[in-house]
C-alpha cells in the first residue's frame, strides 16, 4: 500500500502500462522486489517497472534518474538499470514511475561477494568510471550526501544513541572514536564528482562471488568521492579493502580514506538499525540489512587509527 493509500498490484502495473505504454503491457509481469522508497515489477526478460510507494521523496528520485543516469551508464563497467520510458501521473496512479531496463544479479545483503580480489578489483573500476567531474547542474544529496561529512555530526549522534540504547552495538565509545577521527579529516577540496549516494549492500547485485551490476541511483548527486568509498568497508569481504583503493583511480589521500570511514560507520548505523529495529516499522526495513551492517561496524572498529 502506498501512503496515497492505493495498493500497489500486478493489475495495477498492466493497467497503467496499457495506458502509456501499450506495446510493454502483455509482457509477463511479476512483483520483483520492495524497496525503500520503490517497488519493482520485473517486466518480461529484460525490463523492470519502478513504482514510488513509500515515501514523497520517490517522485523526485525517479524523475533524477530518468535525467541523468541514460548519459552517465554508457561509460559504466558494470550493468545498471537503465531508465527507458517515463511513465507520468495519472488518475489511476497519480505519482510518476519508470520503465527500466532488469539488471540480473542477487542484492549482496542476502548473497555477499565472497571473491575478494574479483570483487575489489570490479568495484575500483565502477567508481574510477563513475567519479568524473559533473556539471554545475548536477542534483545535490539527499541527507548530506557527498557534502562535509563533519556536518552529519547531528545525525550521526542520535544514531548512535538509539543503537546504544536498545544494546545494537557492543562498544559506544569505539564507534565514536572512529567517527571523531572521520569528522575531524581535511574536507574535500577537488571537485564536485559523480556520486552514486548509496551504495550499501541491497544496491549492489552479486553473482558468482563478485559484483554483477548496481542498483538504484534515485541518490544520485555530485560531491565528495569519500561518501562512495564507504563501499569498501561496507561490501567488501574481509582483506579487500587494501586492493581496492590501490586499483581505484586517482588513489585516496588519507584524508578522503578517514572520511570515507565515517561515511560507512553512517551505512552500518543505519543497516543495524533499519535490520534490527525496522525503524519503527517503516516499509523497506529488511532484516538483510543487519548481518553486513554489523561485519562492517566490526571492521571499522579493528581498523580504526590508533
Amino acid at each position: 500500500m502506498t501512503h496515497t493509500g492505493i495498493e500497489i498490484t500486478a493489475e495495477l502495473v498492466r493497467a497503467l502500462l496499457r495506458d502509456q505504454h501499450p506495446d510493454l503491457a502483455e509482457r509477463p509481469l511479476r512483483l520483483g522486489a520492495r524497496g525503500w522508497d520503490n517497488q519493482l515489477w520485473r517486466l518480461g526478460d529484460d525490463l523492470a517497472v519502478r513504482l514510488p510507494w513509500a515515501t514523497d521523496r520517490a517522485d523526485a528520485l525517479l524523475r533524477k534518474e530518468g535525467t541523468w543516469l541514460p548519459a552517465l551508464a554508457p561509460r559504466l563497467p558494470l550493468p545498471v538499470p537503465v531508465p527507458q520510458r517515463l511513465g507520468e501521473p495519472s488518475a489511476r496512479f497519480p505519482r510518476p514511475w519508470i520503465v527500466t531496463t532488469w539488471v540480473p544479479g542477487e542484492p549482496a545483503d542476502r548473497a555477499p561477494a565472497t571473491r575478494a580480489a574479483q570483487a575489489a578489483d570490479a568495484l575500483a573500476a565502477f567508481l574510477t568510471a563513475l567519479h568524473r567531474p559533473a556539471p554545475d547542474d548536477a542534483p545535490s544529496g539527499g541527507f548530506g550526501r557527498g557534502g562535509p561529512l563533519a556536518d552529519r555530526t547531528e545525525h550521526f549522534v542520535p544514531y548512535l544513541a538509539s543503537a546504544t540504547e536498545q544494546g545494537l552495538i557492543p562498544d559506544p565509545q569505539a564507534v565514536r572514536a572512529v567517527w571523531d577521527d572521520a569528522a575531524a579529516a581535511p574536507a574535500w577540496a577537488g571537485p564536485a564528482l559523480w556520486l552514486h549516494g548509496d551504495l550499501h549492500p541491497a544496491n549492489v547485485l552479486t553473482a558468482d562471488g563478485t559484483f554483477c551490476g548496481v542498483i538504484d541511483f534515485g541518490d544520485l548527486c555530485a560531491g565528495d568521492p569519500a561518501c562512495d568509498l564507504a563501499a569498501a568497508w561496507v561490501l567488501l569481504p574481509d582483506g579487500a579493502a587494501d586492493r581496492f583503493h590501490a586499483a581505484y583511480r586517482p588513489a585516496p589521500d588519507a584524508a578522503t580514506l578517514r572520511r570515507a570511514r565515517g561515511w560507512a560507520l553512517l551505512q552500518a548505523l543505519t543497516g543495524i538499525l533499519v535490520g534490527d529495529a525496522g525503524v519503527h516499522g517503516r516499509p523497506g526495513g529488511k532484516p538483510t540489512w543487519g548481518p553486513p551492517a554489523r561485519i562492517a561496524l566490526q571492521r571499522l572498529i579493528a581498523t580504526a587509527p590508533r
